[in-house]
């Protein structure tokens, strides 16, 4: 969690449009210098191994994966799809190293972001051509698996970025339908049972146990407004919500104050990325109107970090860039509404 004189900050949510992992990371750590926090890129447009399922199996420990028509399939001995995705990682992990060490003063911090274990499962299959998310047990091994690879990834960060707190982020785009029922199997005639809610906070929990044991700083998992399962979230250790503000009900707002309130992070999701950028005053609106509402103390604004509402990969570079420019001065704007109250 942030130290108590903690400022609102920007981050990104990982994904960067382009192919050029130079030129990438360089503009994202250019706009999001300290205080705020920059990320490791994620470069999707490079194609296969380069998309979230393939960058996250990547990382698996002991669980192969190769590219089947119907996607990521787990298999017995690494093929040419899997070295793809961790040539990918270890390029982007040597570009990291060396824009850092260019740097006069490097940002102190840095995140980088996952593909969460129940997500991982929904969209990894088995060798019968089910989604892993079936079994009980291959939802089990991809979690260990995750969280030991997830773990060593946090220490290859460090020969990157020496000294650097890494903050990690779980993306979980399928929570909602995977608490739900609501994933299709592989025939797409019926949908897959639902994962009992205390399983998914006790995932969440095993990859952040695995990550803070090797120094990892907060543990954030990520989701959609739609039926965000804040409920869930507030049963596990992880300290950090990043989620879309639009769309929230007043129950989910509820919860987020209840969050809030007992010392979590809100990563914010204010701007989305579609046509022209908002105005400051606009985007500070997003978060200061519900605030108010719930009446929420202006100090706890220090536990916000303003995002965008989903991946930036694709938008134009430039567009890109203004996005993270207009969400720092943002988070500027709030912290002026904060010190001024």
């Amino acid at each position: 969690m942030k130290p108590s004189s903690a400022q609102v900050t920007a981050t990104a949510l990982g994904d960067w449009p382009g192919t050029d992992p130079v030129e990438s990371a360089r503009v994202v750590r250019g706009e999001l210098g300290s205080p705020h926090l920059p990320h490791l890129v994620s470069l999707p447009h490079r194609g296969v191994g380069s998309d979230a399922v393939g960058r996250t199996a990547a990382i698996l420990v002991e669980l192969p994966v190769d590219v089947q028509p119907h996607g990521w399939r787990l298999v017995d001995r690494p093929g040419k799809d899997h070295h793809r995705a961790v040539s990918a990682l270890t390029t982007d992990l040597n570009v990291l190293g060396d824009v850092i060490g260019a740097e006069s003063a490097p940002n102190p911090e840095l995140k980088i972001h996952l593909r969460g274990p129940l997500s991982m499962a929904a969209n990894l299959y088995l060798h019968g051509g089910e989604r892993a998310l079936l079994d009980v047990g291959a939802r089990r091994e991809i979690r260990d698996s995750l969280a030991a690879g997830a773990a060593e990834l946090v220490g290859r960060i460090a020969s990157s970025a020496p000294g650097a707190l890494v903050h990690v982020q779980l993306d979980e785009p399928e929570i909602a339908d995977i608490l739900a029922g609501g994933v299709p199997t592989a025939s797409g005639y019926r949908t897959l049972r639902a994962v009992p809610d205390q399983e998914a906070a006790d995932a969440w929990d095993a990859v952040a146990h695995a990550v803070r044991g090797v120094g990892a700083g907060c543990v954030a998992v990520s989701f959609p407004a739609d039926r965000a399962p804040l409920h869930v979230l507030a049963t596990s250790s992880l300290t950090a919500a990043a989620l879309p503000l639009t769309g929230l009900t007043m129950v989910q707002w509820e919860q987020l104050a209840v969050h809030l309130e007992a010392g979590g992070e809100l990563w914010a999701g204010i701007l989305r990325n579609a046509g022209s950028v908002p105005p400051v005053a606009a985007l500070a609106g997003v978060v200061l109107a519900p605030w108010r509402m719930l009446g929420l103390q202006l100090t706890r604004l220090a536990q916000l970090r303003v995002t965008p509402d989903t991946g930036l990969a694709d938008v134009s570079p430039s567009a890109a860039a203004s996005v993270l420019r207009r969400l720092t001065q943002t988070a500027d704007s709030l912290n002026q509404e904060m010190v001024g109250n």
